[in-house]
């Protein structure tokens, strides 16, 4: 289902069609974050920000102008142009304080970058995936990601077993080439 599918369903209240556009999303939303800021607190703040003012603002968008996810990225950046100001005041606030600024670990910008690597590869298997022809789509979705097994898929595909394994072995080693193809340089 398309981006803006889910934002539709998600403005007729279905909230897992926007938790779908939310887990398809958030690591890179992070990976955003992380590259300007630096710092692992505000990138997971602001991408919390973000998706609860896509949230509250799904009536305001519309797909004819443009994608669902430049319109995501479009209130990220007003969100981080929002923060930096409001963080320059409390930077000044804080030093004349004499308040330390609290650093992130190591760890928390590790578990961050981590999330960003992960949604880059997802969005490279998505890729991948819609370039295979569409009965091997369908049946490497139907066995990997619902989890169904053979006899099901070829219960409602109306073909044999055997049809559906080559059918998912197929696809799974077309997904394999694409994959290796987008490693390459």
């Amino acid at each position: 289902m398309s981006d803006e599918d889910e934002l539709q369903r998600a403005r007729d209240g279905d909230a897992d069609a926007f938790a779908a556009f939310y887990r398809r999303h958030v690591g890179a939303l992070l990976g955003y974050f992380m590259r300007r800021t630096r710092d692992a607190e505000q990138s997971a703040d602001l991408c919390a920000e973000t998706f609860a003012a896509a949230l509250v603002g799904l009536h305001r968008f519309d797909p004819e102008r443009g994608p669902a996810v430049a319109w995501l990225f479009g209130i990220a950046r007003r969100k981080l142009g929002q923060a930096l100001a409001q963080g320059a005041v409390e930077d000044r606030a804080r030093r004349r304080l004499g308040m330390a600024r609290l650093e992130p670990t190591d760890e928390a910008i590790e578990r961050i970058e981590t999330v960003a690597a992960l949604e880059s590869t997802a969005r490279a298997l998505r890729a991948a995936l819609e370039g295979l022809p569409g009965d091997q789509r369908a049946a490497v979705e139907a066995r990997v990601v619902d989890e169904r097994d053979y006899a099901q898929i070829a219960a409602v595909e109306r073909t044999s077993e055997s049809t559906v394994r080559k059918r998912v072995s197929r696809g799974l080693a077309g997904l394999r080439a694409r994959m290796d193809r987008e490693k390459m340089p």
